[in-house]
């Protein structure tokens, strides 16, 4: 799976898009906003910048692309009002992967930057919106360029699938299972691992010195392999039904995994330790996003996936795969309420 060519959210605004079916990201990003708050604050009262150049990584489209950037200007502009101190510049990029729907966002941004005059008193010329296409396991930014980094239910997507899983079969699973063999968890950990410190290095380029980064991901609580707080074995179970009914081969489930990992706190503490590039001011974990029913959660995991599915399966089996999805998930929610947790990340740029 070429992972920068095939992940993407749904674009549009249509019911299953990821525009009207990212309610728990949207959530998280609510929660987390006093920690963005402090971090933007503490940023731009030790120098008062004239202009505070800010990228969003992971951006996705739909109403959520913009609300970071509102929700900084609100906190700037009242911090100015107090000091009787002129407002910045405002730049903030806004970057995913090339198929994201960005022209969703950029229709947007008119009836955004309204919003901001008519509400927060923003002229227009101080708040500039650009989009980045493009991978964050790359270089984005020109050095030393950005002053604060955000990045919200997006890092926990690996760049590619772990490459030793091409020679070792995950029993039917698309991610991390308890019948997982050891050595699937180990190739899953390596891949973060290698991701993780490549994102940071690169940041630490990126960032100004004493610029600071706020990220949110999901995560779990322990690093024992056999604890899975956050999987995918729903999703897993759909497709194996439809194995069993012969809608699909077995081989093409066995050589479908996801790209994804929920690391643990540990293992965040121990790669951000090893790079040496940024202070960790807080790591904390906030309230899991619940799904509302059943329905919810095939709707959000579709917008999620389908790019994923429909490369490796074909788009023909989206809708049975979902209407067995929701069926599977009521259940699963019921039993178990097993909801991943998602950890908050603050840090400082050293030097």
């Amino acid at each position: 799976m070429e992972v920068q060519n095939i992940l993407h959210m749904i674009g549009g605004e249509g019911d299953t898009s990821y525009a009207n079916n990212s309610t728990i990201q949207r959530t998280a990003i609510n929660k987390v906003r006093p920690i963005v708050e402090e971090a933007i604050l503490d940023l731009y009262c030790i120098s008062f910048p004239k202009k505070l150049i800010m990228a969003d990584l992971g951006c996705s489209s739909g109403p959520n692309a913009p609300l970071v950037l509102s929700n900084i200007i609100d906190a700037i502009s009242m911090k100015c009002r107090e000091l009787n101190h002129p407002l910045p510049e405002f730049q903030m990029f806004l970057n995913d992967l090339p198929g994201n729907d960005f022209n969703t966002i950029f229709r947007s941004l008119p009836g955004f930057y309204e919003k901001l005059k008519e509400e927060k008193g923003v002229d227009f010329g101080l708040c500039f919106v650009a989009g980045v296409a493009g991978s964050f396991y790359g270089r984005l930014f020109p050095t030393r360029s950005l002053h604060f980094v955000h990045s919200s239910y997006s890092l926990h997507w690996l760049s590619q699938v772990p490459q030793r899983l091409q020679i070792t079969l995950n029993g039917g699973s698309i991610y991390l299972a308890k019948t997982s063999p050891l050595s699937v968890f180990k190739a899953y950990l390596a891949q973060f691992q290698n991701d993780f410190s490549l994102f940071l290095k690169l940041r630490s380029e990126e960032i100004v010195g004493g610029g600071r980064m706020v990220l949110t991901l999901i995560g779990k609580i322990s690093s024992d392999p056999s604890n899975i707080e956050c999987c995918w074995e729903p999703l897993a179970q759909a497709l194996n039904d439809m194995v069993i009914q012969g809608v699909i081969e077995q081989e093409r489930v066995d050589s479908f995994n996801l790209p994804y990992y929920a690391p643990s706190i540990h293992e965040l503490k121990d790669i951000i330790e090893t790079d040496g590039s940024f202070s960790l001011d807080r790591l904390e974990i906030i309230e899991p996003g619940y799904f509302k029913s059943a329905q919810e959660a095939a709707k959000i995991v579709r917008a999620i996936t389908e790019s994923m599915l429909a490369g490796h399966f074909g788009e023909a089996i989206l809708d049975d795969l979902f209407q067995r999805y929701e069926v599977v998930v009521a259940e699963y929610l019921s039993n178990e309420k097993a909801n991943p947790i998602r950890l908050v990340l603050s840090m400082t740029r050293k030097g």
